[in-house]
């Protein structure tokens, strides 16, 4: 299995003290990454006056009304190949890597790292492309709005291009004391080195808790799908619902910690009843459905007992002092 981590050398240690000696290594193993997305906002909220306007036409109070226009058509196709690249990159981001203490930041394999900021340019390289030829269309955009807006159009809302609004990013934060605070402080650096391991121990049970909550939502979902019927037929279900899990296997293999036989076994045994089952033959033969359903009846609820078993986690945070 290929895996970040080499598996724990005791696997007898308390789960504890396996989970700590994983965390010393997923720190040794790994860089925080922080995926930037800087992209115009589409909607506005109503002024005072086309509030107090619409409050008056519904005879509301104008202090329980919330209203806003939308600026920008963005079922248009330019627009929407600018999203789907924005939803690639943090697929891409979220897909190589594993979930860290503080939010907006994650864990990337260091020899993961290259691999991942290919992909990362590239979605920059193809986001400026994109915007671009939205940029070119910017004026018809405006043009729909003024029409569909009305007397809500205001052309102040509209900056004379979009160009500079869009952008992906990324930066690697630091998660270790500084070096200089050894010098200044032997004690406070030592402090910041513990608090440091405590973190990356409680990145490794949001690691957990984050494979056990998808595999779980996943299986549930598959499972509902093949159970039962719709107005006298077998309940209709994408594809995806089998290769997401069958993707999702793939990810656990290359980033799973080694830090829990139970969620290890778990999701061998949702691995091997998934495998090799293909989305037609389960609409085709009910009795594989029915088979497979029971199956992964069972592993949702062992997903269940193991997530109401996990301790409360309680997510460091540096004090602001």
């Amino acid at each position: 299995m290929s895996t970040v981590l080499d598996p724990p050398t005791n696997q007898t240690m308390p789960a504890t003290n396996r989970r700590i000696d994983v965390g010393n290594r997923l720190q040794s193993v790994t860089t925080a990454i922080r995926l930037h997305i800087r992209w115009p906002g589409v909607r506005k909220s109503l002024s005072l006056t086309q509030k107090r306007l619409a409050a008056n036409a519904f005879n509301a109070d104008i202090e329980v009304l919330s209203a806003a226009k939308k600026l920008l058509d963005t079922s248009h196709p330019a627009f929407r190949a600018c999203s789907a690249i924005k939803s690639q990159a943090v697929a891409s981001w979220r897909e190589a890597t594993l979930p860290y203490v503080e939010p907006g930041i994650r864990l990337v394999r260091r020899s993961d790292l290259e691999k991942l900021e290919v992909k990362l340019r590239a979605a920059q390289a193809e986001l400026v492309t994109a915007v671009g030829e939205l940029d070119r269309c910017y004026e018809d955009l405006v043009d729909q709005a003024r029409l569909r807006l009305g007397e809500l159009f205001d052309s102040g809302d509209y900056p004379a291009s979009i160009s500079d609004m869009f952008e992906i990013g990324w930066d690697y934060p630091s998660t270790t004391p500084p070096d200089y605070l050894q010098s200044v402080s032997p004690e406070i650096y030592h402090s910041e080195c513990q608090r440091v391991r405590e973190r990356f121990n409680e990145a490794v049970q949001i690691a957990e808790s984050a494979f056990a909550e998808e595999l779980s939502g996943m299986v549930s979902h598959l499972a509902e799908r093949l159970s039962g019927q719709a107005d006298g037929k077998p309940k209709v279900f994408r594809d995806t619902a089998v290769t997401n899990l069958l993707e999702f296997f793939d990810r656990f293999q290359r980033l799973n910690l080694n830090s829990d036989e139970q969620l290890n076994q778990l999701v061998s045994d949702a691995r091997s009843l998934v495998s090799g089952v293909v989305p037609e033959q389960l609409r085709q033969r009910e009795t594989l459905r029915e088979e497979l359903a029971s199956g992964l009846a069972r592993i949702e609820s062992s997903l269940d007992g193991y997530l109401s078993n996990r301790p409360r986690r309680n997510i460091l945070r540096r004090n602001a002092s």
